[in-house]
């Protein structure tokens, strides 16, 4: 598959989300929170995640001058022996450009059966562009596709992109639903 801009998956993630549900989106490590904004702005209540309070401080701001649905969580999703998303659960989550690898078994457990993932971040290949450069903070080969690979896999781009190069993989994946069996039951 060809790349796509975060704009792009970001149009993607609306179209195809379950319209039905009430819970948030959460976007991950969100920085100034660019992505999630593009979301709050089409009307989706979005949780912006972060360790900076003078980031999250400038969004809530953002969001409350502009009458968009949304919260700030100051969050250390790195603090040892926390887990932050035990026992959430959110319509989707988008992560771009974040690794924290202990952190993976709670992301794929705070998605509503149903939900979707966009993550996107760095490949151990952007070592010859630059930063970051930490094998802790970039992807093996394959190793995004294998952590989805329980999930229907929608969009899937690993390689390298320009205008800054850089080498990234992203995903689009949805969680499998929970079904009903002949006597109206979930099953997993």
């Amino acid at each position: 598959m060809t790349y796509k801009s975060h704009t792009a998956l970001l149009d993607y993630l609306v179209s195809a989300m379950n319209p039905n549900s009430t819970l948030p989106v959460l976007d991950l490590a969100c920085g100034k929170g660019r992505s999630g904004l593009i979301l709050a702005r089409r009307g989706i209540e979005v949780v912006f995640a972060d360790r900076s309070a003078s980031a999250l401080n400038d969004i809530e701001q953002y969001l409350s001058d502009n009458s968009l649905p949304g919260q700030v969580w100051q969050v250390d999703l790195e603090q040892a022996d926390s887990k932050p998303l035990a026992g959430k659960v959110f319509r989707s989550i988008i992560c771009f450009r974040y690794l924290y690898r202990p952190l993976f078994p709670e992301i794929l457990s705070a998605v509503e059966p149903g939900g979707m993932i966009i993550y996107e971040t760095f490949t151990t290949e952007n070592r010859r562009y630059g930063r970051p450069n930490n094998p802790d903070f970039l992807l093996k080969p394959g190793e995004l596709a294998e952590i989805f690979n329980d999930w229907q896999q929608i969009h899937y781009y690993e390689g390298l992109q320009q205008d800054p190069d850089r080498a990234i993989a992203q995903v689009i994946a949805r969680k499998k639903p929970i079904k009903a069996n002949e006597h109206g039951l979930a099953s997993g």
